[in-house]
């Protein structure tokens, strides 16, 4: 019985041994770095309170370089897109008073030559910027897959559902603010003294 045991013990020695050589080798876990995320799906043009907020953990791969760090820094900011939970955030992603667009673009004020469509156009969505002529012909696109921002504070009608409100007329409604790229914005700024412009939503 005794030389029985010995068997079993030595047994569970070696199986114990075992364990611990192959939790010697086994790699440290992956380092972690913190960095903001969203707490929910947040649509463009949302203000960013400390609950929209989160502070997580991920791997140094799947966050941007320019991640957030701290909820402060961008507690108040504007989301520029549609943005969805638990994204890292990162400042191109969002906009501030000065309603700055992504990097490399800037804003420009652009009045459509139909203040209805204008109407339908919600902060997030992307634009094909069309000059058309009044004599008719065919129309050149002047910028593409512009950024619809967000309008400034107070210039949005009560009652109206996008970026201009119900009620105004055409000399009275705001203009739509885009991030285009500085020759985009030149190419429409040229083409709005003498031609229509016509915004055509794209993917």
């Amino acid at each position: 019985m005794l030389w029985r045991l010995r068997v079993v013990v030595a047994a569970l020695c070696a199986g114990t041994a075992a364990a611990g050589a192959v939790h010697a080798v086994r790699p440290p876990p992956a380092p972690a770095v913190a960095v903001v995320v969203l707490a929910r799906d947040l649509p463009a043009g949302t203000t960013l309170a400390p609950t929209d907020l989160q502070v997580t953990r991920v791997a140094p791969g799947a966050a941007p370089a320019d991640a957030v760090v701290d909820p402060a820094d961008v507690e108040g900011a504007v989301t520029a897109v549609n943005l969805p939970a638990r994204l890292p955030l990162a400042p191109g992603l969002l906009t501030d008073a000065t309603l700055a667009g992504p990097p490399g673009t800037v804003v420009t004020a652009v009045r459509l030559d139909d203040p209805a469509v204008a109407a339908l156009l919600e902060p997030g969505l992307r634009v094909d910027l069309v000059a058309a002529r009044p004599e008719g012909g065919e129309g050149r696109t002047v910028a593409s897959r512009a950024l619809v921002l967000p309008s400034p504070a107070g210039t949005t009608a009560s009652g109206g559902g996008g970026l201009l409100g119900g009620g105004l007329s055409d000399d009275d409604a705001p203009p739509v603010l885009v991030a285009l790229s500085p020759q985009e914005a030149l190419a429409v700024a040229e083409s709005s003294a003498s031609s229509r412009l016509v915004a055509v939503v794209v993917p």
